[in-house]
């Protein structure tokens, strides 16, 4: 696993961007980034293991370097499932089938926002909607929703804000803690800060929720959150 040291120069593109650069460190640098990270794949599993359906497709979108395309694998490895990843940037999706190397897994390099979504029954959003901009994202839940057979569920997990303008300064706070605590340096923290306003829009725990339910889900649940990091399943 490539060390992600990106921003201890400066950078010179404008905002975060998903290119080589950053898809050759991006599972070092999750990992250090989000707390909570492991614990979500672990559960991507164990979601996909009960929730999984013989004869149906299994999506991770935003895939990035297939981690929770391997965790649904092996959460539906005792089911008939074709696990499909899908991520519209070329660098991640040539080293996420050079790392996969299996052909049960189908790599796609597309726009999720261009995707259809069909006899589907498990949808992963795994920090990728913050990336979307706010105006798609009742329509790319809509279209997942649509594409859900019955009993159906979307794994969505996000970086969240709070209402409250101490509280959320207080979980940045504890978040940048976290990330000091994985050997980033302050420059570094503020340098990504930088880069990622205006690319990464969190919103609140609320307002995921009563989008989920406007695109037709009938219930959601947050089930796993630490500081500003939650991850929530919804049901058709």
């Amino acid at each position: 696993m490539n060390h992600d040291s990106i921003y201890t120069s400066d950078i010179h593109h404008n905002g975060f961007i998903f290119d080589d650069k950053v898809a050759s460190v991006f599972a070092d640098m999750i990992q250090r980034s989000v707390p909570g990270y492991a614990q979500s794949l672990q559960m991507v599993e164990l979601l996909a293991h009960q929730y999984g359906q013989n004869n149906s497709n299994v999506y991770d979108l935003g895939c990035s370097l297939g981690a929770a395309s391997m965790a649904l694998s092996r959460g539906c490895s005792d089911k008939d499932c074709n696990i499909i990843g899908i991520d519209n940037s070329p660098a991640m999706v040539k080293r996420c089938k050079a790392i996969l190397q299996d052909e049960s897994i189908h790599i796609h390099c597309q726009d999720i926002l261009q995707s259809n979504i069909e006899n589907a029954s498990v949808v992963v959003l795994n920090f990728v909607l913050q990336f979307i901009a706010q105006a798609d994202r009742l329509r790319l839940l809509q279209t997942i929703h649509q594409g859900l057979k019955p009993g159906g569920v979307l794994i969505l997990s996000e970086k969240i804000a709070f209402p409250d303008h101490l509280e959320n300064e207080r979980q940045i706070a504890l978040h940048e803690a976290f990330k000091r605590a994985q050997g980033y340096s302050q420059l570094e923290i503020s340098r990504k800060r930088t880069a990622l306003e205006h690319v990464l829009i969190p919103e609140t725990s609320n307002a995921h929720h009563q989008r989920l339910q406007q695109a037709g889900f009938s219930a959601s649940h947050t089930w796993f959150q630490c500081f500003n990091f939650s991850s929530m399943v919804a049901f058709k």
